[in-house]
């Protein structure tokens, strides 16, 4: 019997790479249109929900988080279906070290607030909901992703940018890799507690390591650079992207790591991508000329 997916943001950074990984596994996938499409009706008869969606550009968090979590637990109430989302770390706070299920959660943000806020209103549900926290997203089709908006935002000039400090070790997550974990315990969901945070370890380095990595590839020296956070602060008061990035400031500074413990329990079988892959992966194709590439320009999604 064939199994049936529905893909929320589709088009982004988790749906676009979960709808192939699904596919690419023999579920029927559908997709949901936030524009046209009511949440429950088009869930009826999916037996798991993936929620990527998320406000773009962190416009009015503490009005449209609650707003979809509330949409998401009704159409999974409705349909049956298990709910499968990313987590995030920023309900932490400033606490430098390995993160894990239990790790003490003490936002420092209001960002961080509302994440926490939404995962108890997640457990309080009656759903059956997985989440699988994770760090800084790449996607290799860039996307608006960490490495496209922050690091690599001026590698055709051949410089690296230091969002914070080039030596705190950064938590990553590589979003082919989550897709594939989220498949993997859809497939294993009857096996697991009704609310599960599961730490997605992904990979963990540094600027100076990535500087290192594409060095070596690209045969040539990148010149470190900083992210303008004095744009951000300056603006912030009228401008909402920069007052909300200006807040998560902090993180990227912040020494962090995602246990592996749990994960690996659960999913002994996973096989994350190499590591050179994944810094590699956000390098534009005009300067990684052997990246594959689909016929519409974005990079080939291989699982």
């Amino acid at each position: 019997m064939t199994k049936t997916v529905l893909i929320l943001g589709a088009a982004g950074k988790i749906g676009s790479h979960a709808a192939v990984a699904f596919k690419q596994a023999g579920w029927s996938v559908r997709h949901f249109n936030r524009k046209t499409d009511d949440m429950t009706r088009v869930a009826m008869g999916a037996d798991v929900i993936i929620n990527g969606l998320n406000p773009p550009l962190y416009h009015d968090w503490k009005t449209l988080i609650p707003q979809i979590t509330a949409q998401v637990i009704d159409a999974a109430k409705a349909s049956g279906a298990t709910v499968i989302l990313p987590a995030s770390i920023y309900n932490f706070g400033n606490q430098p070290g390995t993160f894990d299920e239990n790790t003490l959660q003490t936002p420092n943000t209001r960002k961080g607030k509302i994440r926490v806020t939404m995962e108890q209103t997640y457990a309080s549900s009656g759903v059956q909901v997985i989440m699988l926290r994770a760090g800084n997203f790449i996607d290799p089709n860039g996307n608006g992703d960490f490495m496209s908006v922050g690091s690599l935002r001026r590698i055709r000039k051949r410089q690296l940018v230091n969002v914070g400090n080039p030596k705190a070790m950064q938590a990553y997550c590589y979003t082919p890799d989550w897709a594939r974990a989220a498949l993997m315990l859809a497939e294993r969901r009857h096996e697991l507690s009704q609310f599960n945070d599961i730490p997605f370890p992904g990979h963990a380095f540094t600027n100076e390591t990535l500087k290192h990595c594409l060095e070596n590839h690209l045969g040539y020296h990148l010149k470190y650079t900083s992210f303008p956070w004095w744009a951000m602060r300056l603006f912030s008061p009228i401008w909402e992207l920069g007052r909300e990035m200006s807040e998560m400031r902090y993180l990227y500074s912040m020494p962090h790591t995602i246990s592996a413990a749990k994960f690996n329990r659960i999913l002994p079988d996973f096989q994350p991508t190499d590591l050179k892959t994944v810094m590699l992966a956000g390098l534009p194709t005009d300067i990684y000329p052997n990246k594959p590439v689909r016929s519409d320009g974005h990079t080939v999604i291989t699982l």
